[in-house]
């Protein structure tokens, strides 16, 4: 094809035609590229549409511009694609304006003419990037007229047009552009055409403002963070600041700020407690090309990072216990299809519909503090339980389904109130798109692993990490996937009612299952500790290798102390390696990993000596295995280089001089808020204050510099460091020859913020200086300047200077040494958290007589004297004991299922939660209350315990335990364990009772697993025995179990926790009504009507009390 004669280029009057913008005096120039003869319609390829935005000063040569010129190509979406083999590069030049020319001419293009436009007049009002379209911002202004463009195409060569203007070079495929008739998106800007002429700080916030239009932001200005405009009236008194009004030309700006190291106080507030999304604003120095663009600026204010609740880094305020997730959620369309249509049919009036299968969904959620990333598949009716066992702070939806709010998912993470944000998948799709912020990339053998869903998922929250850094790196752990067949599923209510993690009554961490148990001394340790509560492992290996672990431990008691010790000694790794992932972490944070990694040495070294000397092969395997886990080839010389780098005393003064600082910023800062300004009246303010030390220089003595690094951390730094104490010698030397010389033995050579290099002199060597000029003086003072000192203290400036410029590479190089050790860091600190866990179960089985439970792939359970582990260390409090209870259940001759009756708060339900409890514990890996456990393996854990009201769904309490317990008879298995307790207890008793059983029935014939169940309702039992599922003599799969009462001859009674077999018909609730401080009146009357009132039985007399 011949390019040179089948291409046009023209200026066409964009404005009016396209955006539909009024003529007023503006001058604004559209281009337009058009290729006729590549296609028999001569589609559009292109749309570049140009903003100059000059003052009249730039029309002549040679003159600066007082703001830079931007250029955006903007292009449409397009559905027609161009065959491959006909494609050319276009390469388009814009380079600088010149003298617009006196006439309008045209040029000749091989034979074809390229009419030039005059310039449309146009209103020249800000036109936004808004909705996809690429248009960059400009204000009203004069815009001179193009000059002619200088066009010279050759066949196959790219056709170049000199447009003399801008600064842009862009290279475009042909292939790559979009095709089909172009169609305007611009939409009218929202703002007001004439905007006031803020200053450039404020403009600057304004202008972020705009672009984060769904965050807070704050904004970086010296010392402190501010808030501006409507975010100044909204947030100041929600976080009790003042609200005060900057004066501009423009008139006043609402505005409030705080202190800058107080950023994580009110982030905490905004974003844990306020949930909500917080843009910072730093400062950015500007370079010397960057102040001439910006009319000599020396700060550019950018969104550096964009906090929200699910991503939290290194924030002081993050719950050092627990995981910070933020999850995806992916879900395909489920919208009807007409096949679907179709299929419906008509049945009595109503339209039916085949069953459909269960949504697939794809989740995927990490912790950007410690760099964990998880997968997992499940559907729909699971996702409540995945939730609360994950228990994220943030959940990312698809912005695709932000319209279609009646999904069932939506009300699902309204009921526990998830914050929800909506964002885009971007181009990270494939499993391959996500190496880049992985430490590794995920294995070709592992990418088959994960479902498309889980792939999708998560590219959503990576990509919308990602946003969320604004160009930090990230470097997270591969994924892993989750697969529900290699954990205990707990579902959310078992989670609640066991109180696993916080007790029901309170929401509290103290009496949980957690606070019971935790013995751990890291923070990461903790953290692992609640996954594993949250998901046991239903792998006998994993479990085996754990327990192996526990019995060493407890057995070699000096072993488990030493590793208990040097964990203490070790700082939170996890979190600790992530920093440096992420580009941050300081030289504190250098120093905690050099003690860690120093720890783990002392810790593989004790272990290698328990695995050479210890007499059980099974436990050396085990510690084997955990010795090979950990390499520390690598970051034992990291950690070597790091203590011969950083100086920890000058850290340490560093910080005395930051908390001076602090101290002083914060009085400062209280002056502030108390005065109607900002900042720009501090000056003012601290020459009114007391004098306080704000630098090291006058913080320690005046050339008692604190450094960061060691001299000796490179060979530079040492040259340098040399350097300086050459000068600091000359100093002295001229500080000697000029007392001697002025004779003023009080000489000393300062410096000061405001006076610069000085000579201060004090008391009677005042007298001396007859030939010198005070810069300022008072009645024992004198200070003056020294042409020998100024410049001797400009080269100690300098050295100093490049002391900390060299210090700053070293720290880098450093830094950089902890990414390249990444994967074997986070290897080392996963085995460390893991041997706190087993360190911290020694501890426990110690303290509380615990027993090493033994588990098998059978489907019986077998505790002998169980006890629960939260209610005895209660009654241990109070000086009671606890009454031991065993339970069989599962194999032919104990039953599938214990059906146990019994008086009120004789210990039923507890009863029920501590076999629960000790099932859970007996598969994370832990020693059991108990004298005996034999467990089979249990999938998965379901409870019924307690209801209410579930007002946010327009549900009773009794609708509120069907829902439960429907859930429970579609998902038990004959794996699994269930305790039910006063299933109808919500209905009339004879609905109760019916209910009730047919729940019973459906346990034992249907889903055959092991369950315990609690009733008052005791026809339930007449209603066994008529089915033949249990008999007098204790045979069939249920079997009875009962409390009871003790009465004396006075009327007192006690309650009996110890179980018994055989059916209580009495549940003695008039006794718990009269302890509960019931009239007497009302007591009386409830005793005559149970009186008169009977309870036919089909069991014999003796059933009454207690044996069938």
């Amino acid at each position: 094809m011949d390019h040179g004669s089948s291409m046009l280029f023209a200026l066409d009057q964009l404005g009016i035609c396209r955006y539909g913008l009024e003529p007023r005096g503006t001058v604004i120039y559209g281009l337009k590229l058009v290729v006729a003869g590549l296609f028999p319609s001569g589609d559009v390829l292109a749309d570049i549409v140009v903003y100059q935005y000059l003052i009249q000063a730039a029309l002549y040569r040679n003159s600066v511009p007082s703001n830079h010129t931007q250029c955006k190509l903007h292009t449409r979406s397009h559905r027609r694609l161009i065959d491959k083999e006909q494609r050319d590069c276009i390469v388009i030049f814009f380079n600088s304006i010149q003298p617009a020319a006196t006439s309008l001419a045209t040029r000749s293009i091989q034979g074809i003419r390229a009419p030039m436009f005059p310039p449309l007049r146009i209103h020249g009002a800000r036109l936004l990037q808004k909705h996809g379209a690429r248009i960059i911002t400009c204000r009203a202004g004069l815009y001179p007229p193009f000059a002619q463009p200088s066009i010279s195409p050759s066949n196959g060569a790219p056709c170049q047009l000199q447009c003399r203007g801008a600064k842009t070079k862009t290279t475009i495929k042909l292939c790559d552009l979009p095709q089909g008739p172009i169609k305007s998106e611009f939409k009218p800007p929202q703002e007001e055409e004439n905007e006031p002429s803020y200053p450039t700080v404020v403009h600057q916030a304004r202008r972020n403002m705009r672009k984060f239009d769904n965050c807070l932001l704050l904004t970086r200005v010296g010392s402190f963070y501010e808030l501006y405009f409507e975010h100044a009236d909204e947030y100041a008194p929600l976080l009790n600041l003042k609200l005060a009004s900057k004066k501009t030309n423009a008139g006043p700006v609402p505005m409030a700020g705080f202190p800058f190291f107080q950023l994580d106080r009110f982030l905490k507030i905004l974003v844990q407690d306020l949930n909500r999304y917080v843009a910072i604003a730093e400062e950015f120095p500007n370079d010397a090309a960057d102040k001439v663009k910006s009319g000599g600026l020396m700060h550019d204010r950018r969104v550096a990072r964009i906090v929200t609740p699910g991503t939290l880094i290194d924030e002081n305020f993050i719950d050092p216990y627990a995981n910070n997730y933020v999850l995806a959620i992916h879900f395909a369309d489920s919208k009807e299809t007409p096949e679907l249509k179709s299929a419906m049919v008509e049945d009595h009036g109503i339209r039916v519909s085949p069953p459909a299968s269960p949504m697939l969904l794809g989740l995927a959620w990490l912790d950007l503090s410690t760099g964990h990333f998880f997968t997992q598949s499940a559907d729909l009716a699971s996702l409540p339980s995945i939730l609360s066992r994950i228990g994220p702070r943030e959940v990312v939806l698809d912005e695709n389904i932000e319209s279609r709010k009646d999904h069932d998912i939506f009300s699902i993470l309204a009921e526990d109130r998830h914050l929800i944000t909506y964002s885009s998948k971007g181009g990270l799709t494939a499993i391959g798109d996500w190496t880049p912020l992985l430490e590794s990339p995920v294995p070709e053998s592992a990418r088959k692993t994960f479902t498309s869903e889980e792939v999708l998922a998560g590219g959503l929250v990576l990509n919308y990490v990602k946003g969320r850094l604004q160009g930090m790196t990230v470097r997270l752990l591969p994924p892993t996937r989750h697969e529900s067949m290699q954990i205990m599923n707990i579902d959310k209510n078992s989670l609640r009612a066991l109180e696993i993690k916080k007790t029901i009554r309170d929401g509290l961490f103290r009496g949980s299952l957690l606070h019971a148990i935790r013995r751990t001394v890291t923070k990461s340790g903790a953290r692992l500790l609640n996954e594993w509560l949250s998901s046991p492992s239903t792998s006998l290996d994993v479990i085996n290798t754990r327990q192996n672990l526990v019995a060493r431990f407890i057995a070699a008691e000096h072993l488990r102390d030493s590793i208990i010790m040097l964990l203490r000694r070790s700082q939170d790794s996890q979190r600790l390696v992530q920093k440096f992932s992420l580009g941050r972490g300081d030289a504190d944070d250098l120093l905690a990993l050099a003690h860690t990694i120093r720890a783990t040495e002392d810790i593989v070294i004790l272990l290698q000596e328990a695995a050479a000397s210890g007499s059980d092969a099974a436990q050396n395997e085990c510690l084997s295995g955990l010795l090979s886990r950990i390499d520390l080839t690598q970051p034992l010389k990291l950690a070597r280089k790091i203590k011969d780098a950083i100086d920890e005393e000058g850290i340490v003064h560093q910080h005395e001089v930051e908390d001076s600082e602090t101290s002083q910023m914060l009085a400062l800062a209280q002056d502030i808020v108390a005065t109607e300004g900002s900042q720009e009246d501090a000056s003012s303010l601290h020459k009114s204050k007391k004098k306080r030390p704000t630098s090291i220089k006058e913080y320690y003595a005046e050339d008692n510099d604190a450094w960061i690094m060691k001299p000796g951390a490179s060979i530079n730094l040492k040259r340098l460091h040399a350097q300086l104490s050459s000068l600091l010698d000359e100093k002295i030397e001229l500080s000697d020859s000029l007392r001697e010389k002025l004779g003023a033995s009080s000489l000393t050579l300062r410096w000061s913020t405001s006076l610069g290099h000085i000579a201060h002199i004090k008391g009677k060597d005042t007298k001396n200086l007859t030939n010198i000029r005070a810069l300022s003086s008072s009645r024992s003072t004198t200070s003056f300047h020294l042409s020998e000192w100024t410049t001797l203290g400009q080269r100690l400036d300098q050295a100093r200077f490049h002391i900390r410029r060299e210090e700053q590479k070293v720290f880098q190089s450093l830094r950089e040494q902890v990414v390249r050790n990444l994967v074997k860091l986070r290897g080392n600190a996963a085995v460390l958290d893991e041997l706190d866990i087993l360190t911290s179960f020694a501890r426990l089985a110690v303290e509380q007589n615990l027993v090493r439970p033994k588990l098998n792939n059978s489907t019986t359970h077998t505790i002998i004297g169980g006890r629960h582990p939260t209610v005895e260390g209660g009654l241990v409090e109070q000086g009671r004991s606890f009454v031991r209870n065993d339970c069989l259940v599962g194999s032919q001759p104990d039953g599938l299922l214990w059906l146990i009756t019994g008086p009120n708060m004789a210990g039923k339900s507890t009863f029920l939660r501590q076999n629960a409890l000790i099932t859970i514990l007996a598969q994370i890996g832990c020693y059991v209350p108990a004298s005996y456990a034999e467990l089979g393996i249990v999938d998965a854990i379901f409870s019924r315990v307690g209801s209410a009201d579930n007002l946010f769904r327009d549900q009773s309490t009794f609708m509120v335990e069907m829902l439960e317990t429907a859930q429970i008879l579609k998902q038990a298995t004959p794996r699994s364990f269930v305790i039910m307790d006063e299933i109808g207890r919500g209905t009339t008793p004879e609905d109760g009772t019916a209910v009730s059983y047919a729940c019973l029935h459906h346990l034992v014939t249907v889903n055959r697993c092991r369950t315990l169940f609690a009733t008052h309702f005791h026809g339930v039992a007449d209603l066994a025995a008529s089915d033949g599922l249990c008999t007098v003599d204790g045979g069939g799969p249920v079997q009875l179990y009962c409390t009871d009462v003790e009465e004396d001859d006075q009327g007192g009674f006690v309650y009996v926790h110890k179980l018994r077999k055989g059916i209580n018909r009495r549940s003695h609730a008039l006794k718990v009504a009269r302890l509960a401080g019931l009239p007497e009146r009302a007591m009386d009357t409830a005793t005559q009507v149970l009186e008169a009132q009977g309870a036919p039985s089909t069991f014999s007399t003796g059933a009454a009390s207690g044996a069938i």
